[in-house]
């Protein structure tokens, strides 16, 4: 569903391949392994994080994606939850990635338990209304992420204006993200670095179940 609204002739082809990018078509089963990739960063980066806030005291400069206490659903849980239900594109959740490293670069947030769930709903509906040739409205990514739609609504405002509505990802951009994470793949995972991960620093340019049951609770 959907396709990338950026050109990717560019960007190596076995690469695309090998992250489970490009589009199988109709009646493809499995899950694309760019997914498990993403939410393997964002695991180490998260504990990384929590581990530090143990010692030092790290203030969230952005608290309107902070919880009070930590969903029980797993990042990869709630990643596949996510591609399961919102029918996204799987080069779309690469885009919300940059999208979160982009916010993270901006604001200085520390991704943890209580707001990484929050920006990736926030961070792959955004992706999805850029990228995608279809999408759905609010208020069903709102059911898939398990928050309420006002509440939803607050985060993607507040994400859109901490991007300055940037939202354009250069072909070699997307490149670099798809060539690092392949990278990671390569050397089995040995994922260590923040999400910035990715080692990237950019410069400014510019549905068999039936219910979608919450995941997150204030």
């Amino acid at each position: 569903m959907g396709t990338l609204a950026i050109d990717t002739e560019g960007v190596d082809s076995d690469i695309y391949l090998a992250l489970g990018l490009r589009d199988l078509g109709k009646g493809a089963t499995g899950t694309p392994r760019v997914l498990a990739l993403l939410s393997s960063l964002l695991e180490k980066s998260v504990r990384k994080n929590e581990m530090q806030s143990q010692t030092v005291n790290i203030k969230d400069n952005v608290v309107i994606f902070q919880g009070l206490r930590a969903p029980t659903i797993s990042i990869q849980q709630y990643i596949d939850r996510i591609f399961k239900y919102a029918g996204c594109s799987p080069s779309c959740f690469l885009v919300a990635y940059i999208y979160v490293d982009r916010f993270i670069q901006q604001t200085d947030v520390q991704l943890t338990y209580l707001n990484v769930h929050r920006l990736l709903i926030t961070s792959v509906m955004v992706a999805a209304k850029f990228i995608d040739d279809a999408f759905f409205n609010n208020a069903y990514y709102a059911r898939v992420g398990g928050v309420s739609t006002a509440e939803l609504n607050r985060l993607e405002m507040k994400f859109l204006f901490s991007l300055d509505f940037r939202l354009q990802v250069e072909v070699n951009t997307f490149q670099r993200y798809c060539a690092q994470l392949q990278k990671e793949y390569s050397e089995g995972h040995q994922i260590e670095r923040p999400i910035q991960a990715c080692g990237i620093k950019e410069s400014w340019p510019s549905k068999s179940d039936t219910q979608c049951a919450p995941t997150i609770a204030r």
